[in-house]
């Protein structure tokens, strides 16, 4: 984990790792085939912080949101580490079966049948992973602020000026996409998100 906050995930190799380690390449093989599976095993490393609620029934909405929260600032919490999320498509280790299994347990306690239950679960993934890859940015320098932040006012300047016959509505949305405003942007989705789903329960 110290390579991959210091100097990111590009720096993240086999012979990197066993410089740190003060070993061969040679060595880390015995115990991994490779990079691809080094990171899945740093991956499973971090979810392993991610709490694990027990269903209930009478708040499962909110223990969704609590446990996406968490799974977000898990992968936010390294550099890049959002980035190797995203590059392995299918991660198969103890700790993020765990996680699958606790967000469908969850989804389950609120009255969604289990195929329903899986695809809202993987749209969650999704949205957690997205989300954490542009938190990391911002979170570890990925992204220039000063330049992030020159652009931003030139957006919102920019939107400004369209004609409002033509645009309407996207005349005056600039303002609302601002760093300072990702907590409410997230908090609107997830809860929007989980009134979709609260509503499709209902019908079951």
């Amino acid at each position: 984990m110290i390579v991959l906050d210091d100097e990111g995930f590009d720096a993240v190799t086999m012979r990197r790792i066993a410089q740190e380690l003060e070993t061969g390449p040679a060595s880390l093989y015995a115990h991994v085939s490779g990079k691809e599976e080094l990171a899945e095993l740093m991956l499973d490393t971090v979810l392993a912080d991610v709490l694990l609620p027990e269903p209930d029934p009478a708040r499962w909405d909110e223990q969704v949101k609590e446990l996406l929260r968490d799974q977000i600032h898990a992968l936010a919490a390294h550099r890049g580490f959002a980035r190797i999320a995203w590059e392995i498509a299918v991660p198969v280790t103890p700790n993020t079966l765990k996680l699958g299994e606790a967000m469908l347990a969850l989804l389950r306690a609120g009255g969604l049948t289990l195929k329903q239950a899986a695809y809202a679960s993987d749209a969650l993934s999704l949205y957690a992973k997205a989300y954490a890859y542009e938190a990391s940015g911002w979170t570890w320098g990925e992204i220039d602020q000063a330049k992030a932040g020159e652009r931003g006012e030139q957006m919102v300047a920019y939107m400004r000026s369209l004609p409002a016959e033509a645009f309407p509505n996207m005349l005056h949305i600039g303002e609302f996409f601002s760093a300072e405003t990702a907590k409410e942007r997230l908090e609107f989705a997830l809860e929007t998100f989980l009134a979709g789903l609260r509503a499709l329960a209902k019908k079951n």
